[in-house]
């Protein structure tokens, strides 16, 4: 069975909308650690996943990402004949079939270029609450890096030229981050494009719960 569909009359498929995880999203290399945590739904896709990171670290999605799990790579369908790794596309798989029991470490890659690197921890799988849409946004410290600013070494020079009114390149570098805080996140955004990806969730949900009840199925 393909593990983006689910069966109608599978009392499983009912289960498995309700049953959330928590995600912790680290990364490497920062210090202090950037990271975020969020309860997302166990039936989401790894691509709505990759929405999800994208969306809660604060960066624009304007490169190329993957997943590795178990060493078996997910992402977006590559040209394989032009020397890229084989990987399966990450829309077709579904969060819950690549979970262990207890946890489950996931490598994120995002920008081919600026090698950013996360890792993904996977814990806490259980029954979701009714009062509370999910994906939920749990908390997190430090602003992502600005897009294209040449990966772990780029980013913390721009801290160096930004905090020292001394350094070289503070003025260039003030003026292309104006107003930018590497301490503080903007929730507000993050908050309702999570929303958004919720109301969807909610919208197919009702639809599963609603055919999974239904004894002419």
């Amino acid at each position: 069975m393909s593990p983006s569909k689910v069966p109608a009359n599978d009392t499983s498929a009912a289960d498995s909308v309700n049953q959330i995880c928590t995600v912790q999203i680290e990364l490497l290399d920062t210090d202090p650690l950037i990271w975020r945590e969020v309860e997302v739904p166990t039936s989401i896709t790894l691509k709505v996943l990759h929405d999800i990171v994208q969306i809660t670290m604060g960066w624009l999605d304007q490169h190329l990402w993957e997943f590795t799990i178990d060493k078996k790579i997910y992402g977006l369908p590559m040209d394989e004949d032009r020397g890229s790794a084989p990987r399966t596309e990450a829309i077709k798989v579904r969060l819950r079939d690549v979970l262990k029991s207890r946890k489950t470490n996931i490598d994120y890659l995002y920008d081919i270029g600026d090698s950013w690197q996360h890792c993904i921890t996977v814990t806490k799988i259980r029954p979701g609450l009714h009062d509370v849409s999910y994906p939920h946004y749990v908390g997190g410290e430090w602003d992502c890096p600005p897009e294209d600013c040449g990966g772990i070494p780029g980013y913390y020079h721009l801290l160096d030229a930004l905090a020292d009114p001394e350094h070289p390149d503070h003025a260039r570098v003030a003026e292309y981050l104006e107003g930018w805080n590497p301490k503080k996140i903007d929730e507000f955004p993050l908050r309702i494009a999570l929303g958004r990806i919720a109301s969807r969730r909610n919208a197919a949900r009702t639809r599963i719960l609603k055919t999974s009840h239904d004894p002419s199925k």
